[in-house]
């Protein structure tokens, strides 16, 4: 019964990877990355990159915004591809300006970040998502 849906391309296992994809990624950068920096705001905050100009701890609150309020949208498949967008923007900046000149090791995850969240923007949620059940009941 399971081998059939392995072979072939399954709306629901593209559905079920997505859920996938999108708890791993939420909840690994909620709990790796902002929950860790919203803790630590009032040590870090004026420590923090800012390679805008916005003020290390204006920088810092929106990179807490997109990892700790976004990521938990992601999660719950909430305004997915309006919720993932602040994560992109976080992860380039990571990747492109705050470790541009780090070893590959280094900024490996914002990369991985980066290209990762960009696929949930494009794929979408899924349907085991807020999102799938909002248009579901609107259909």
């Amino acid at each position: 019964m399971i081998g059939p849906l392995l072979r072939m391309n399954s709306p629901f296992l593209s559905d079920v990877a997505l859920l996938g994809l999108r708890l791993a990624l939420g909840l690994s950068i909620l709990f790796g990355h902002g929950l860790v920096k919203l803790q630590n705001f009032s040590e870090r905050g004026a420590l923090f990159a800012d390679p805008f100009g916005f003020g290390p701890q204006t920088s810092m609150g929106l990179a807490i915004f997109a990892e700790v309020f976004c990521s938990i949208l992601l999660v719950l498949g909430a305004v997915t591809r309006l919720s993932v967008i602040p994560l992109i923007v976080t992860m380039a900046t990571a990747f492109f300006f705050v470790h541009s000149a780090d070893d590959w090791k280094t900024k490996e995850l914002a990369f991985v970040y980066l290209l990762s969240f960009s696929a949930i923007f494009l794929l979408g949620p899924g349907r085991f998502s807020v999102d799938g059940l909002l248009l579901k009941s609107k259909n």
